[in-house]
């Protein structure tokens, strides 16, 4: 299995998840690797970890994955692998609830979710942000 842990989606991934039928609930998983220690786009002088950037991002995006109608399910960091194997293990997860796919396009979309965003860059390493949806009955 091939795994590309990556800063941002390419166009052509929010084109298809744009395409989706969008029907009921949605829930993005995340799972995150950290920088060290934090590095900010425009080379300002920080003594932030990776880990402590992306706090700062993390607690305004909560307060948009609410406005949307969103719920943070989950968040922790990764204790080790119980099966499978991996070169390496990613520092922790989160799993988001939107109410649908338009809500999250609406969050990351929004000027005031951007100028947050900043931090996220700053201290992620790499992501991988997978959508899922609970399958009809």
């Amino acid at each position: 299995m091939f795994v590309l842990n990556k800063l941002h989606h390419s166009d052509e991934q929010f084109a298809k998840l744009a395409d989706e039928p969008d029907e009921g609930p949605v829930f993005m998983i995340n799972l995150f690797k950290f920088k060290e220690k934090a590095v900010y786009e425009d080379s300002r002088e920080t003594q932030l970890s990776g880990i402590e950037a992306y706090q700062l991002y993390g607690k305004a995006t909560a307060k948009h994955v609410e406005h949307v109608g969103g719920r943070i399910i989950h968040s922790s960091q990764l204790g080790g692998m119980v099966c499978g194997e991996v070169e390496d293990l990613w520092d922790a997860v989160a799993i988001v609830e939107y109410p649908s796919i338009a809500a999250f396009l609406e969050m990351v979309g929004s000027d005031d979710w951007s100028k947050h965003a900043v931090h996220r860059t700053a201290g992620l390493e790499g992501q991988l942000n997978i959508f899922s949806r609970t399958p009809p009955t």
